[in-house]
C-alpha cells in the first residue's frame, strides 16, 4: 500500500520482494531530477502554451523545476554519468562541456561525494582567482595503489636515496621525456 507519505508491506513479505522494490524504489530516487528536467524540455518545445500548467501540476517548486530543466539541457544524455547523481552534474553545470567532463571523470573516478566535488571545484577556482596561472600552479595528485605497489615504489626511492615525492616527481620526468622524445622522432620521421 503506497501513499503520497508512507510505503506499507504485508506481514512475512518475501525478502527478495523486499529487496527488489528497494532498488525499484532507489532507481525511481534517483531518476526522477533527470526525468523531471527531460519532460519540461520536452513541454517546453512542443506545449509552450501549457508549460506553466504543466509546472502547476508538479506541486514543485518553479525554481526547482527550471533547475532540473536547466541542468538537464547542459548535460545531452550520452554524457550523463549513472555512477553519479544528478546533484553532482548540478554542481558543474556552469562550466564548459570541456570541464564538466573532466570533473565529472574525476568524481566517478575517486567516488567523490557531491559535497566532496564541490569542495574541489571550490578549491580549484580559489587558486585560478588567486592568480595562480597554470604554469604557477602546484599540481596535487591523489592515487589508490595496492599496498604492495606502494612499497616497491618507496624501497625504489630509498635506494636512490631520494625521498618518495621527489622520486615520484624524477621518474616521471624520466618517462615524459623519453616518451616526448619517442614521439618527436616518429612524427619527424613520417613526415
Amino acid at each position: 500500500m503506497t501513499t503520497r507519505t508512507s510505503f506499507s508491506l504485508p506481514p512475512d513479505f518475501p525478502m527478495d520482494e523486499w529487496s527488489r522494490i528497494g532498488h525499484q524504489i532507489n532507481a525511481l530516487s534517483v531518476s526522477s531530477a533527470w526525468w523531471l528536467g527531460d519532460w519540461l524540455i520536452y513541454g517546453q518545445a512542443q506545449y509552450p502554451d501549457r508549460y506553466k500548467q504543466a509546472i502547476e501540476q508538479t506541486s514543485l517548486d518553479y525554481q526547482t523545476l527550471r533547475n532540473y530543466a536547466w541542468v538537464a539541457r547542459q548535460y545531452p544524455v550520452t554524457r550523463r554519468r549513472s555512477a553519479l547523481s544528478f546533484q553532482h552534474h548540478a554542481e558543474l553545470a556552469a562550466l564548459t562541456p570541456f570541464e564538466q567532463d573532466q570533473w565529472l571523470d574525476r568524481a566517478e573516478r575517486f567516488g567523490w561525494s557531491r559535497n566532496e566535488l564541490r569542495n574541489r571545484v571550490r578549491a580549484s577556482r580559489k587558486i585560478d582567482r588567486a592568480g595562480g596561472g597554470a604554469a604557477d600552479r602546484t599540481l596535487q595528485i591523489q592515487m589508490t595503489v595496492p599496498p604492495s605497489q606502494k612499497q616497491r615504489w618507496m624501497q625504489a626511492a630509498s635506494r636512490t636515496e631520494q625521498d618518495f615525492t621527489a622520486w615520484m616527481v624524477a621518474v616521471l620526468d624520466d618517462a615524459a621525456a623519453t616518451t616526448l622524445e619517442t614521439v618527436s622522432k616518429h612524427l619527424g620521421s613520417s613526415n
